[in-house]
């Protein structure tokens, strides 16, 4: 039997794959991969979130430990991993400088496709849902619902079976559509 590999905590970064051959350059993955990783952290951290700071420490976190991936599937699933941590971090400290400290967070200045009114109110309703939402249920639902990811994509980025993916799924529609209902008048 083999020995089971451990598996990063929620508060570490994600082990980055290994292989023999080494990666494009830095300035050519964050070309190739930064308008995904920009797009995924506004739609996992919301209109408050400060996504060219995401991004920027995501490609940090590349820089730091210089990992070394098989192929682009293997480094966009562990730049994905990446984004959701970066993210979950980011919003804890906004949740405490805007709880504990009374700060108010800056609003993204990233452009977004909502230009008119209704769907910025119907992007914040949408929002003040997800943010209710826990996280085991809320990125799962994001990544399908907003990203469009599979099922497998979803697991590789959040660690879990694809089984247990599609469990979260469920409930976290399940979840929204009771919380959707119950702001309807």
């Amino acid at each position: 039997m083999g020995a089971s590999v451990p598996r990063p905590r929620s508060r570490e970064l994600p082990a980055a794959p290994r292989a023999a051959e080494r990666n494009p350059s830095l300035g050519a993955v964050f070309r190739a991969h930064s308008a995904r990783v920009a797009r995924l952290a506004s739609r996992l951290g919301g209109p408050r979130i400060e996504v060219e700071d995401v991004v920027q420490d995501v490609f940090l976190v590349l820089a730091r430990r210089e990992p070394v991936f098989e192929n682009e599937a293997a480094l966009a699933a562990w730049l994905g991993r990446t984004t959701a941590h970066v993210v979950r971090n980011h919003r804890r400290r906004a949740w405490f400088r805007r709880v504990l400290l009374g700060a108010e967070e800056p609003v993204s200045s990233y452009p977004s496709a909502l230009e008119t009114i209704e769907r910025r109110r119907a992007t914040a309703v949408v929002y003040e849902i997800l943010d209710a939402m826990p996280e085991r249920h809320r990125v799962p639902f994001v990544l399908f619902e907003l990203e469009g990811m599979s099922g497998e994509e979803i697991a590789a980025i959040t660690g879990a079976r694809v089984g247990t993916v599609w469990v979260r799924l469920h409930r976290a529609r399940a979840e929204f559509a009771a919380r959707l209902a119950r702001r309807k008048p």
